[in-house]
């Protein structure tokens, strides 16, 4: 069979190795959706391929381009659809508290993650998954199901099921101003925040109008007296800041220009952060 391969960032780039190494080997792989759809149309026409695969591509194709492969284009989304169609469901799950996740693979038609479903698996969130780790994990049991998949679906002993539309929900495109923590949320929705946009835009705030971003954090309900923004050092020297609900401890941080420090090192050569309060 032969097919061509869809994807930019890493998370495309771990399912086309497994892919490979599992004997499935593109055609051809595209890495710009900048791409005309003239000179794609024209690309595809030449390799007359009988299937597509997409993975993170951040285009939707138009029909004169889905109708070219013989059983269509088929895509790997990392959510269980049709929960979190849209560029940021991995970043939304995280955001959202989500306890589970996973991938599903669908047929894409004209519309944003709206095609019949093919297959999905499930994924536990750790407590401690980020963006990045989560991505990954995620790009791996996303080949896995994809190379399981594929045969059955050519083969057709899978048929696509319709989605059930009037249960979708939707994620939007991340910005770097979606980083910016707002000190009066609660600690638990700030930590999941610094989680969720590692390592970009990451979770960030100004001080001395600089931007620091908050890299890892965790959580603490000490009882304290202090504003809401405000920098103090609690047990054993540890620093924190004070949240809407809760207390954020910083674990590791960084101050634009700078490098990623230790919350210990940071404090070294800025003593006068403590007092702070950030806005």
């Amino acid at each position: 069979m032969k097919f061509v391969f869809f994807g930019t960032p890493e998370f495309a780039a771990i399912i086309l190795e497994k892919l490979i190494k599992s004997g499935l080997e593109p055609q051809a792989v595209f890495r710009d959706p900048k791409e005309l759809t003239s000179v794609l149309v024209e690309k595809l026409k030449k390799l007359k391929p009988d299937l597509a695969i997409i993975a993170a591509y951040g285009k939707i194709f138009p029909k004169e381009i889905l109708e070219i492969p013989s059983y269509g284009f088929i895509n790997i989304h990392t959510s269980l659809l049709p929960k979190y169609r849209g560029a940021s469901p991995i970043q939304t799950a995280i955001l959202n508290g989500e306890k589970e996740t996973g991938v599903t693979i669908m047929k894409i038609d004209e519309e944003m993650d709206h095609g019949p479903l093919l297959a999905n698996s499930l994924l536990r969130v750790a407590d401690s998954d980020t963006y990045e780790s989560l991505s990954k994990k995620l790009a791996k049991l996303g080949a896995e199901l994809l190379i399981k998949i594929i045969p059955e679906y050519v083969s057709r002993k899978v048929k696509p099921v319709e989605q059930k539309h009037e249960k979708a929900t939707y994620t939007k495109i991340i910005k770097k101003r979606d980083g910016k923590i707002d000190w009066k949320k609660s600690a638990e929705k700030i930590e999941r925040m610094t989680r969720a946009y590692y390592p970009w835009p990451s979770a960030w705030t100004l001080w001395n109008n600089k931007i620091i971003k908050i890299i890892k954090t965790d959580i603490s309900d000490a009882k304290n007296n202090h504003h809401v923004g405000e920098v103090f050092l609690i047990e054993k020297d540890e620093l924190a800041i004070k949240c809407g609900q809760g207390i954020l401890i910083i674990r590791k941080l960084q101050l634009e220009g700078g490098k990623v420090l230790t919350a210990k090192e940071f404090l070294n050569g800025h003593k006068n952060f403590v007092g702070s309060v950030l806005k």
